[in-house]
């Protein structure tokens, strides 16, 4: 639209109102004469229109309701293009309730007003309105398109609406409107969000024509099925193809190599990105961010974060995060307070975070000063989040007590990880009483959990109260819960080496054991002894030395060792928390191999160096 016509919004039945009067907001001189208007005083609709749409895409509310004033001095409201303008003007400036209202009293609808309004409802997250508003044109009989089928179908997916999706589906089929790629493409999607993969893939091969949102849709799709590795794959598969690379299919692609460890093909997607020019996109740096944390690689995270030049809370907050995993407290400190202090309000995530690192390295006045600051920022509400991270502070820092306290003054009632925590702060700690008390709480809410059953019978094992670990023991094997076997594995170029304790179906295994061997006569020069009281089973010293020498993360160190070129850094990933012996081995290990070995295990990194932890003992 030409700006210049704005010149002439002019009446001759009173003064241009005082929004519409600066020049600075339209790039135009402004007029006091009034609004609107050809030489014999008529108002010109088509250029009223035009400053209308200009109002909805510069969101200048104000100035479209000044507009809207005049729709109705000219009796306009009976013009469905005009109405259908309005109503999208008041949907991009968020009134959602003013678009409505237009749109209940329109004498005539057309099929662009019905898809307008339930776009709009759509958008911004009143799904039920939008399903019920498509039944409501359906009863009247109006005809649908395309577009109306995805936006409803969209308000499906946010809802998980598996019937309703299912019948949308049918009508798109019985309308032939399923050849179309944008239905096409919200049925795969609505269908992967209703963990209905398998039926997502099936409308994705039917499609005769896909776009690079149809391509990324099914691989968001896998991601959040947890099929992580088909993710991977479709991604390779689509790039193959010659698919349009997007930000979007991108940062889908990264998120399921975070979720399964994968540096390899992490590393392979950053460099994809790199080409493709997409390696400071906010939501692929995001992603990069994410990936290298949750490999290990925390060095390869903070340097994708400063070439970062947009700032975004979500980008800090992924950082911070990742800080917080690796043991850096001082560093998501920093990083927070500098976050602030560039304009950046903290969300939700941002004070999770941050609680989290002070918790992993026993930082309690720190903790509670960012929980004081949380309680006074308005902009965000104390959540269970944060009050399970503020629990986590006291009770591994040993104040049980206080602990208790505080989630007995909540105002709402404790989760599960809430007494998780508890429950492994006196696994810590030693307090049997506090033990028993969080661990019924868990059984209550957790009933086929039989980590819980076993913390509680390591507790006891740990006080040498043999009569209640027996029971505890007999009560898991009776719920019939089963325990979850640990395992530790190792991504050996490109290929993942999975071990369980006493291991003996891998190739290797007798080279594994013989270098094990090697590393326990090395450990014994330096006088290392095995800390046996971290075996809880009721048997003698030499037996439990026995069980612990053969633990999964041991033996995938020690394949590591043989298989990665010396000055390699070895990655270990875990399934449950290290035991403290095996803390000590890798401590250890680290000093007689001069080798860097970053094990993670369920709560967080341990980067082992010159025979010190990241995490300064303290887990």
């Amino acid at each position: 639209m030409r700006l210049q016509s704005m010149r002439r919004l002019i009446s001759t039945h009173g003064k241009l109102p005082c929004c519409l009067r600066s020049q600075s907001r339209f790039g135009f001189e402004a007029s006091s004469k009034g609004v609107v208007v050809c030489e014999d005083g008529a108002i010109r609709v088509l250029e009223l229109q035009e400053i209308l749409q200009l109002c909805a895409r510069k969101q200048l509310t104000r100035e479209g309701k000044c507009c809207h004033g005049l729709a109705v001095q000219a009796g306009l409201l009976a013009d469905t293009l005009t109405c259908n303008i309005l109503i999208n003007f008041y949907s991009k400036c968020g009134r959602v309730d003013f678009a409505r209202r237009l749109f209940d009293g329109m004498p005539e609808r057309s099929l662009v007003t019905w898809n307008t309004m339930i776009a709009t409802h759509t958008q911004h997250g009143e799904d039920m309105e939008a399903l019920h508003l498509f039944l409501q044109m359906r009863r009247e009989g109006s005809l649908l398109s395309e577009f109306t089928l995805s936006s409803v179908l969209c308000a499906c997916a946010a809802r998980c609406a598996v019937t309703e999706s299912q019948q949308l589906h049918a009508l798109a089929l019985k309308t032939a409107a399923d050849s179309n790629v944008f239905v096409g493409t919200a049925v795969l999607d609505v269908y992967a969000k209703c963990k209905m993969i398998r039926d997502a893939r099936l409308v994705f091969d039917a499609m005769p024509e896909k776009s690079s949102v149809s391509w990324s849709s099914m691989v968001a799709g896998y991601v959040q099925n947890d099929l992580y590795e088909e993710a991977v794959w479709f991604f390779h598969h689509a790039h193959k193809m010659g698919v349009e690379l997007t930000q979007f299919t991108l940062s889908a692609a990264l998120s399921a190599c975070a979720s399964i460890a994968a540096s390899t093909e992490g590393k392979q997607l950053h460099s994809v990105a790199i080409r493709a020019g997409f390696a400071a996109n906010l939501f692929v740096a995001t992603s990069l961010i994410d990936v290298y944390s949750k490999c290990g690689c925390i060095r390869e995270a903070y340097l994708v974060f400063r070439n970062v030049e947009d700032e975004n809370i979500v980008l800090w907050n992924a950082m911070i995060t990742g800080f917080s995993k690796h043991a850096r407290p001082h560093e998501a400190m920093m990083l927070f307070e500098k976050m602030r202090q560039r304009g950046l309000q903290p969300n939700e995530v941002s004070y999770v975070s941050v609680l989290s690192a002070c918790s992993h390295v026993g930082l309690v006045e720190e903790g509670r000063g960012y929980f004081d600051l949380l309680s006074r920022d308005a902009a965000v509400r104390p959540n269970v989040l944060h009050y399970s991270c503020m629990v986590d502070v006291l009770g591994r820092a040993g104040r049980i007590d206080e602990a208790w306290e505080l989630i007995r003054s909540m105002p709402f009632g404790a989760s599960a990880s809430m007494w998780g925590s508890m429950l492994n702060s006196c696994r810590v700690h030693g307090n049997v009483e506090l033990a028993k008390i969080a661990a019924q709480h868990l059984f209550e809410l957790e009933p086929d959990n039989a980590g819980n059953h076993v913390l509680l019978s390591n507790i006891y094992a740990a006080s040498k109260q043999w009569g209640e670990v027996a029971v505890a023991r007999k009560f898991l094997k009776d719920s019939g819960t089963r325990k979850e076997i640990g395992k530790s594995w190792i991504d050996v170029r490109g290929k993942v080496h999975s071990f369980v304790v006493g291991e003996n179906k891998h190739p290797r295994i007798s080279e594994i054991y013989a270098k094990l061997e090697d590393l326990r006569r090395e450990m014994n020069r330096l006088a290392y002894k095995v800390e046996v009281h971290y075996d809880l089973h009721d048997v003698g010293e030499g037996q439990k030395e026995e069980l612990l020498r053969h633990h999964s993360e041991r033996l995938a160190l020690a394949f590591g060792l043989i298989e990665l070129p010396s000055g390699t850094p070895i990655r270990i990933f875990k399934n449950l928390r290290v035991c403290g012996d095996c803390h000590s081995f890798m401590k250890t290990a680290s000093m007689i191999t001069d080798r860097e070995i970053i094990a993670r295990d369920t709560n967080r990194f341990h980067h082992f160096s010159r025979g010190h932890c990241s995490c300064g003992d303290f887990w």
